[in-house]
């Protein structure tokens, strides 16, 4: 399936998912570094948030667009099990 997000909505999803990265990135370092345990969990917190965010800016975006452009063409079905799916997924 083709994505259909504008350059901004794309720019800030590629913002958060490099903030999330480095939030990684920092966290691996942490724990091969063997620093405290609490510190690490609060730094991997920030990478489960930064994903979340993305997770917050591509829902919005594929709401806007993709099933607005499904519901137009009279696919409603389709959008409603991808997002059933979806939130199925985040349970588990």
């Amino acid at each position: 399936m083709n994505t259909h997000r504008a350059g901004d909505a794309q720019k800030r999803i590629l913002r958060r998912l490099k903030i999330a990265r480095g939030h990684l990135d920092k966290v691996i370092r942490m724990a091969e570094e063997q620093e405290y345990c609490i510190n690490i969990i609060h730094q991997n917190q920030a990478v489960q948030s930064a994903l979340r965010e993305v997770d917050t800016l591509l829902l919005d975006n594929h709401l806007k667009t993709c099933v607005v452009e499904n519901i137009k063409k009279g696919d409603v079905k389709t959008s409603i099990s991808e997002l059933i799916e979806v939130f199925k997924r985040a349970k588990k």
